[in-house]
C-alpha cells in the first residue's frame, strides 16, 4: 500500500456491557434501522464516538474519522460519496448493498425502453395541450394520434452490458417481453451465471453486442477506467436507430459524441437516469431524475442489507459485501475473538501467532484473507489477551487496527 500513514488503533469492545453507537446520515429506512437491537446499539444522527456510520448519499469526503469508527455502511450500491482509499488506510471497512435495489432499477429500465419505443411522453404532452378543447378533444386526439406511433419491443434485440445483480434481471425480463437478448460481461460471477436465463445469448465481444442490438442497456460501475465507457467510437458502431439506456452511473457516456449521434439520427433515443446539462433539453433524450432506486421497497431492502452486514461485523467481525476488504466469515468457536487489520506483507500470520503463543494463549481457529494491499485476520482464543499482548501486536510493523470483540456467550 503506497504512501500509507500507518495508524495504530485498538478498539476494545469485549466488555459485556459495551453498546455500539451507529451514526446515521440521510433518512435511513426505519425497517433497516430496526435490525439494530436496542440492547446492544444506540442509533441516531448526532452521536459522537460512533463505531459505525450508515448513509445513503451524504458525502463523507473531507471528514476526519475518529478512531472509534470501524465501518461505514452505504445503503445503496455506489460508494462515490465515501473516501474509500482513506478508509482502507486506517482499517475502516466500507460496506454497500449490491443488488438490494436491482428490481427497482430493472423496472425503470423497462419503462425507459417503452418510453423510447412509443412516444408516450409526446402523446401525454399533446393531450395536456388540448385539454381545454371541450367537445373537440376526442376528434383532435384521433386526428393527431398517428404522430405519436412507435414500435414494439417484441422481436427486437436487447444487448445488456454488465451482468451483475441489475444487468442479469434486465436480461431476464427482456426475454419475458419477447426480445432477443444477448449479454456481455467477461467478469460475470458464478452466482450471477446461475441466475441468468440460459436463453440469454453470450456475446463474443462488446463490439459485436453494440453492433447488433436495437436497445443497449449499460450496467457497469463508474471508475477511472470506465469514464466515457460509451465513447464516440462505440456510439458510431451502434446500429442505426438504436436506443441507449444508462441507468448505471453518470460519466459512463460521452455526452458530446452522443449529442452528435442524436442530431444526425444515428441514435434514435438516449434514456438516462442522470440528467446532463448538454443533453437535458434535446428532443431525443429522456432524462429521468435518478429514480432508479427511489422506491420504498428498494430503500428498505438496501437499509436492511447494510444494517445486517454492520451487525455481523461489529458483533462477530465477519465481512460481507465490502468494497475495500475481503469477504470473510468464521463461526464462533470460543467466547474470545480478536481481529487484526494489517498491510498485506509477508510473515504477518507468523508474527501474530508467535506473540499469542508466547503469552500461553491457545488459538482455537484463525483465518486470514487479503484484498489488494490490505489483509484481515480473525482469531478465536481460549482466553482473552491482556493489554501487554495487545500492545505487542500493535507494535508489529504493518498492523493498522486491533479489535477485541464482544464476548460470545
Amino acid at each position: 500500500m503506497e504512501n500509507v500513514v500507518q495508524e495504530k488503533v485498538h478498539n476494545l469492545e469485549s466488555d459485556n456491557n459495551y453498546t455500539f453507537r451507529i451514526r446515521t446520515f440521510n433518512n435511513i429506512s426505519t425497517k433497516g434501522l430496526s435490525q439494530f437491537s436496542l440492547d446492544t446499539f444506540d442509533v441516531g444522527p448526532e452521536l459522537d464516538n460512533a463505531d459505525a456510520y450508515i448513509c445513503r448519499s451524504h458525502k463523507l469526503h473531507g471528514n476526519t474519522f475518529q478512531d472509534t469508527v470501524k465501518a461505514i455502511g452505504r445503503a445503496g450500491a455506489g460508494v462515490n460519496n465515501i473516501p474509500v482509499d482513506e478508509c482502507t488506510k486506517t482499517g475502516i471497512v466500507v460496506f454497500n448493498s449490491p443488488g438490494a435495489n436491482a428490481n427497482a432499477v430493472k423496472e425503470l429500465v423497462v419503462a425507459g425502453m417503452i418510453l423510447a419505443s412509443r412516444d408516450i411522453i409526446g402523446g401525454v404532452n399533446f393531450v395536456q395541450s388540448i385539454a381545454n378543447e371541450g367537445d373537440d378533444l376526442l376528434p383532435l386526439v384521433e386526428k393527431n394520434k398517428a404522430t405519436f406511433s412507435g414500435t414494439e419491443l417484441s422481436g427486437k434485440t436487447l444487448g445488456v452490458v454488465g451482468l451483475g445483480a441489475i444487468g442479469l434481471q434486465v436480461a431476464n425480463v427482456g426475454l419475458s417481453l419477447g426480445m432477443n437478448v444477448q449479454g456481455f460481461d467477461p467478469f460475470i460471477s458464478v452466482d450471477a451465471a446461475w441466475e441468468l436465463s440460459s436463453q440469454v445469448s453470450p456475446s463474443g465481444s462488446l463490439e459485436r453486442l453494440i453492433r447488433e442490438s436495437d436497445y443497449i442497456s449499460v450496467h457497469v460501475p463508474y471508475t477511472d477506467n470506465t469514464k466515457g465507457f460509451i465513447n464516440a467510437e462505440r456510439i458510431e458502431a451502434m446500429k442505426s436507430g438504436a436506443v441507449l439506456l444508462n441507468f448505471s452511473r453518470n460519466g459512463l457516456v460521452d455526452e458530446v459524441a452522443m449529442k452528435s449521434a442524436l442530431n444526425d439520427g444515428h441514435v434514435k433515443c438516449y434514456v438516462s437516469d442522470f440528467p446532463n446539462p448538454l443533453l437535458v433539453n434535446h428532443p431525443k433524450v429522456i432524462s429521468i431524475p435518478h429514480l432508479g432506486a427511489s422506491t420504498k421497497e428498494a430503500e428498505d431492502n438496501c437499509a436492511v442489507m447494510v444494517a445486517n452486514q454492520l451487525n455481523d461485523f461489529l458483533l462477530n467481525g465477519n465481512i460481507t459485501n465490502s468494497v475495500n476488504f475481503p469477504s470473510i466469515k468464521l463461526d464462533r468457536s470460543t467466547p474470545y475473538r480478536v481481529t487484526v487489520v494489517n498491510r498485506n506483507v509477508p510473515k504477518m500470520i507468523g508474527h501474530l501467532s508467535s506473540i499469542i503463543a508466547d503469552a500461553n494463549v491457545n488459538i482455537s481457529e484463525m483465518v486470514n484473507k487479503s484484498r489488494n494491499d490490505i489483509a484481515y485476520n480473525m482469531i478465536d482464543l481460549d482466553q482473552p489477551l491482556n493489554q501487554q499482548v495487545i500492545d505487542q501486536i500493535l507494535n508489529v510493523d504493518g498492523v493498522i487496527r486491533v479489535r477485541e470483540l464482544p464476548v460470545y456467550s
